[in-house]
């Protein structure tokens, strides 16, 4: 060991007062070499310096802590600051096979069930292995969440083709030919997963909710049963069953494969559009955007043209829905709906822990209230300091000015 062994007699024998006919002791003098080297504190020192000079009653300035200067505090050297490291990038250069993700990445970044299926491919690639991501069109940080390489395939038409982009798909992971293929379980990714299915005649097995090297898992029969199976070439991971990848950042280096031309599909579909649902009447268990309101909100009409503005779902708290003021259905928390959205406005809600869990799942928080160390304004990713009497009517105002209608 490296510790020096302390000597108490010792120590206590160098602090002793000479010449004194009952022993007394020094005990504000530094410690022998032998020792520690840690200073020893003078209170009463300390609060001698802290004393207001002036005044008949004793008065201590208690904003500022006094270190008398002496042996009594030890001279501490400034350390020098140095910028945080970068983290390391970690490079797979020669895999031993690939695992291929194919997401949804909605305007060209990654959803939240986009990241846990590169958590699933992650597990699947473990350190032999490296994870390929394919997409048509550009996408958002691909290696901090966990791709190795990166295939982007240029999206040529902007019509809405589900057999023409299989097609693409299907060619693109032929020239690849990666070990496991993971898709997400979403309306788009599903479909799309089943058409690459029929174009490559391979079986598909769908929404796994458990994904291992060593096995898949899915429910059946109504969640009585567990069917287990090996893991295959194509698979359809469900949504919030398999955590995101949390490691350092990898490499997604591009990765050009070569495809064969499509043949041009006999029936085309020229158009296609999705008509979203009112937000009005969407539960808020299914809602992408939600406004709540707590209760620092006192002009709830004013609360509901805002939630009429921004074209989303109204929620509230649960002091609101127990007074009466909002629907019961409306509530938040874990004593009411459990969101999902990707998006929460929380208006005059301070946070109390039921309904910080029923917002856990929100991808945005965007938070108002007066309190600055309210739990909901530390949960939010985006706070404002300020009255949401004063903030709904300014939104409404910037509102009406991007649409160029009359406040």
């Amino acid at each position: 060991m490296t510790r020096l062994r302390r000597d108490p007699r010792a120590e206590r024998t160098a602090i002793q007062v000479a010449g004194a006919a009952r022993p007394r002791y020094d005990r504000t003098a530094r410690r022998s070499s032998s020792g520690s080297g840690r200073p020893r504190r003078d209170p009463r020192a300390e609060r001698a310096g802290q004393r207001v000079v002036g005044e008949a009653r004793p008065r201590f300035d208690l904003s500022q802590v006094i270190r008398v200067e002496g042996p009594v505090i030890a001279d501490t050297q400034p350390r020098a600051t140095t910028a945080p490291a970068p983290p390391k990038i970690l490079i797979v250069e020669d895999p031993a096979f690939l695992v291929a993700v194919v997401p949804d990445a909605p305007g060209g970044r990654l959803s939240a069930h986009d990241r846990q299926v590169l958590g699933a491919a992650r597990a699947l690639a473990g350190r032999e292995g490296a994870v390929a991501l394919l997409t048509l069109g550009a996408c958002e940080g691909p290696g901090p969440a966990g791709a190795d390489r990166w295939i982007r395939l240029d999206d040529g038409t902007e019509a809405y083709d589900p057999a023409g982009r299989a097609a693409r798909i299907a060619a693109a992971l032929n020239g690849l030919k990666p070990r496991h293929i993971l898709f997400p379980e979403s309306l788009d990714g599903g479909d799309l997963a089943r058409r690459v299915a029929v174009r490559m005649g391979e079986p598909l097995f769908t929404n796994a909710e458990v994904v291992a090297a060593n096995g898949l898992v899915r429910p059946a029969k109504g969640r009585r049963v567990e069917q287990r199976i090996a893991p295959g070439l194509l698979t359809t991971v469900a949504p919030d069953a398999v955590a995101d990848y949390a490691g350092p950042p990898r490499e997604a280096r591009p990765v050009a494969v070569e495809t064969e031309a499509a043949s041009p599909a006999k029936l085309r579909i020229l158009a296609a559009a999705r008509v979203p649902a009112d937000p009005a009447t969407v539960p808020l268990a299914l809602a992408e955007f939600v406004a709540s309101a707590g209760n620092g909100i006192t002009d709830l009409d004013t609360f509901r043209t805002l939630v009429a503005a921004l074209r989303a779902t109204p929620g509230a708290s649960r002091v609101l829905c127990d007074a009466g003021l909002m629907p019961r259905h409306t509530q938040v928390g874990a004593s009411g709906t459990v969101l999902a959205a990707t998006c929460y406005f929380a208006l005059g809600i301070s946070g109390a822990p039921q309904h910080l869990q029923g917002v856990a799942g929100c991808e945005h928080v965007v938070a108002v209230n007066t309190d600055l160390h309210a739990a909901m304004i530390e949960r939010a990713g985006l706070a404002i300091v300020q009255d949401a009497q004063i903030v709904m009517p300014a939104l409404l105002r910037l509102l009406a000015q991007e649409t160029g209608e009359t406040p």
